[in-house]
């Protein structure tokens, strides 16, 4: 939306945040991020204001024109559907801004102004900060490397994907009533196992547990979970446990008075998540969804850290298939390595599918425009021999 302000020559009023979700988190756009950076860090480029100006309330303004933008649309949508809009209204509320901008197709000097606004003017406020970085510091003192595993194994995200792998009948039937309960989840009939073979489902702790250990991760790997309440609790991540051991989370490492104001703000709390993820060794999203795209291409952009993304199509196969006793442990660790070999985070460019903008390579998982990388041909990085001239 900063970008599209630019684009414009518009004011941009300070967003607001969804807070009819299923987390209902009350949290403002300032409780989660500092709002005088994010003002003062773009003056050269748009102004930003906190609330809309009182001469229109002098006006006699009263509303304005909510709508939601088309997804996925070029700068050339809100230049000739959208400006003279504002021309006629004068203010014109988004009330959906969620991936609005097209992936690719948009001109570089406004793709640098998104990577500018992610990276750079989007800053967490000064106590969300200083935790996460004492989180990271508690990481340290008992690793000198660690592991974030995103586990999308939640309760809300089962419910809406449809995915209940592994789970009882009972758990099934509170998942499908939960989906039944949000009426702007749209899909409801959903086949659970076409889903998860397609790919399109988190993977559960227990599988979890065997992709890591084919990977090559040891039982004395420190692993911190990003995420909410893991659904099934502390008895379904027994299994992941019992391989890895020292697995923590934030709510093992902080006191509970270091995380009492930020209860009850499931935002500010994955916020903590998001600071650990982006500086961890290595990243390993078990689902795809937003914080993980994000996180994957702020690595991208400070270096290409390794982050491990999952083909969960094809690791649904070859779990079967191992645990179907037709690939021996050595033939399954191989598989496994051979299929990620080229899905660490490595430069490459973002996808491209004409006429399918929701099927391509988000730029945010991928901010190629943003990055300026060596023409080598084994181009890789680790934490040791990582340069300057490297990015």
């Amino acid at each position: 939306m900063v970008t599209v302000a630019r684009y414009l020559n518009l004011t941009l009023v300070v967003p607001e945040l969804d807070k009819t979700s299923f987390w209902a988190d009350p949290s403002d756009f300032g409780d989660i991020f500092d709002v005088d950076h994010f003002i003062n860090s773009l003056r050269d480029e748009v102004k930003i204001v906190r609330t809309l100006p009182q001469k229109l309330k002098r006006r006699g303004y009263r509303e304005p024109l909510s709508m939601q933008p088309i997804s996925w649309s070029s700068e050339k949508y809100y230049l000739r559907q959208i400006l003279p809009l504002i021309r006629k209204h004068k203010v014109v509320h988004f009330n959906r801004t969620d991936a609005r901008l097209a992936n690719n197709g948009i001109p570089v000097r406004l793709q640098k102004l998104r990577c500018r606004v992610n990276y750079e003017a989007l800053r967490f406020t000064p106590q969300i900060e200083e935790l996460g970085n004492k989180l990271v510091g508690l990481l340290l003192q008992r690793s000198a490397s660690f592991v974030v595993l995103h586990l999308r194994y939640e309760m809300d995200m089962l419910a809406f994907s449809g995915c209940s792998h592994g789970c009882s009948e009972r758990e099934t039937d509170e998942l499908t009533r939960m989906r039944y309960a949000y009426p702007w989840w749209k899909e409801k009939e959903i086949d659970s196992e076409k889903k998860r073979f397609d790919g399109l489902c988190p993977l559960t702790p227990e599988e979890t547990a065997l992709v890591l250990k084919a990977l090559g991760f040891t039982s004395d790997t420190l692993i911190y979970i990003a995420s909410g309440e893991i659904y099934g609790g502390e008895a379904r991540m027994a299994s992941l446990r019992a391989e890895f051991p020292k697995i923590v989370r934030k709510e093992m490492l902080l006191s509970e008075e270091e995380l009492r104001p930020f209860r009850n703000h499931s935002t500010q709390m994955a916020a903590l998540d998001y600071l650990v993820s982006v500086v961890s060794d290595v990243f390993i999203p078990t689902y795809d969804g937003n914080m993980a795209k994000v996180v994957e291409g702020h690595r991208r952009y400070t270096g290409f850290r390794k982050t491990i993304l999952l083909d969960r199509r094809k690791i649904v196969e070859l779990l079967d298939l191992f645990q179907d006793n037709e690939l021996t442990w050595d033939e399954f660790t191989e598989s496994m390595r051979d299929l990620h070999k080229d899905r660490m985070g490595q430069p490459t460019r973002r996808n491209v599918l004409l006429g399918h903008p929701k099927e391509e390579d988000y730029f945010y998982s991928n901010p190629q425009e943003c990055l300026a990388v060596p023409h080598r041909r084994n181009f890789s990085i680790t934490k040791n021999n990582m340069r300057d001239t490297d990015i």
